[in-house]
């Protein structure tokens, strides 16, 4: 990513009045998986323990009735007279007992979090909001912010009137998302209007400044959806709301100015480096810096063809003995021949079986008829 050397400085009417150079901190790399970490384990720190009362669901003189009644173990209230005698008591699964393994105050709600970790999102979390694309894809209202980052005068911080503050952010066209904000505003769905948070709002502009001695906090805080920070104690949270890069950020000139004396060579905290100054890898790779000391082309291996059985393959018969592949292919032709005169064959062989079963009744219906007529012989001869 290039960045621009300088950045402009606007006067309280939107004019131009001088330039700063671009903070180092700027050009750091955007890791948005830093970033979305970070600001998920420090949304954690906020949280308020909550628990179950620890007499929910026992508040009740309940005992089991023992084996040998044809009834689960479970503890049963006692006494009589209502529909509550006899029924179960403190297991999860019945009506009116304890939740099974009850929430407990001391479960672990906070987590640590590196300090080298949560630096890096911060410088990611600023260099973004020097992209314009990054601010516009967040959902900011900057089409008639002349430059971003936007940097005004240090006289800015002598405002104390919200009328005025008003004024300033409309002359340089930063005022399209304080009302993009306000116009948000919608009740809560949820138990949470009842709460201490009956509404939402989108986020604003982020005012950072140097120093609230002029009062300027007094003059921003009560626009919707603005929010303040010293540029001694950047916020993650307010850098990166949501965990997306890209916040529309005001700058005073004094703590723009600041940042180099915070981050880098000059500072307390590191700049972190790219990875890759490059990421053009194509560009790299056909280089003649990488080519001149890569081995040269490998000859594509030959390719031998997969040898085939002849005992299978008629294609591969017929290389070795085509007068073998002529013969098997004749027999492979002559069965499916004999398949088609199959049927024919059968019906033929039926019909004369038929026939000669055919004769074989008829020559039993003769002896039959021969057994009957007697013995030829009982008169004698004579007829």
């Amino acid at each position: 990513m290039t960045s621009r050397p300088l950045v402009s400085v606007y006067s309280i009417t939107g004019s131009k009045t001088s330039e700063v150079p671009l903070p180092l901190v700027m050009t750091a790399p955007l890791r948005p998986d830093i970033v979305d970490f970070v600001h998920s384990n420090m949304s954690k720190n906020r949280r308020q323990a909550y628990a179950v009362s620890i007499y929910a669901g026992k508040q009740v003189s309940a005992e089991s009735w023992g084996t040998g009644r044809a009834v689960a173990r479970i503890p049963r209230v006692g006494g009589g007279g209502t529909s509550r005698s006899g029924q179960g008591a403190f297991g999860n699964m019945c009506r009116g007992g304890r939740m099974f393994a009850p929430t407990k105050t001391w479960r672990k709600w906070h987590r640590k979090i590196n300090l080298t970790q949560k630096r890096y999102a911060v410088s990611s979390a600023l260099a973004a909001t020097a992209i314009p694309s990054l601010v516009m894809a967040r959902g900011h209202r900057i089409d008639e912010v002349p430059e971003i980052p936007l940097v005004l005068e240090d006289s800015i911080e002598s405002t104390t009137k919200t009328s005025a503050a008003k004024e300033i952010l409309a002359s340089v066209g930063a005022f399209d998302d304080v009302q993009k904000a306000a116009d948000s505003k919608k009740i809560r769905a949820g138990k949470g209007k009842a709460r201490n948070r009956r509404y939402r709002m989108r986020r604003g502009p982020l005012v950072i400044y140097a120093s609230r001695e002029g009062g300027i906090d007094r003059a921003f805080r009560n626009l919707p959806g603005v929010e303040l920070c010293s540029v001694e104690c950047l916020n993650l949270l307010q850098l990166a709301p949501g965990g997306h890069m890209g916040r529309f950020c005001v700058w005073t000139k004094s703590a723009i100015e600041r940042l180099d004396t915070i981050y880098g060579e000059d500072g307390y905290k590191s700049i972190p480096t790219a990875n890759m100054t490059n990421a053009d890898l194509n560009r790299i790779i056909n280089s003649d810096e990488v080519q001149s000391v890569l081995n040269p082309a490998m000859k594509k291996p030959r390719v031998f063809p997969k040898k085939r059985n002849p005992l299978r393959s008629m294609d591969a018969l017929e290389k070795l003995n085509p007068y073998a592949a002529s013969v098997r292919r004749a027999e492979a032709l002559a069965f499916e021949a004999r398949q088609g005169k199959k049927d024919e064959t059968i019906a033929r062989r039926r019909a004369k079986d038929a026939e000669r079963k055919k004769i074989k009744e008829q020559n039993q219906k003769f002896y039959e008829g021969a057994k009957q007529q007697g013995n030829v012989c009982e008169d004698g001869f004579n007829v």
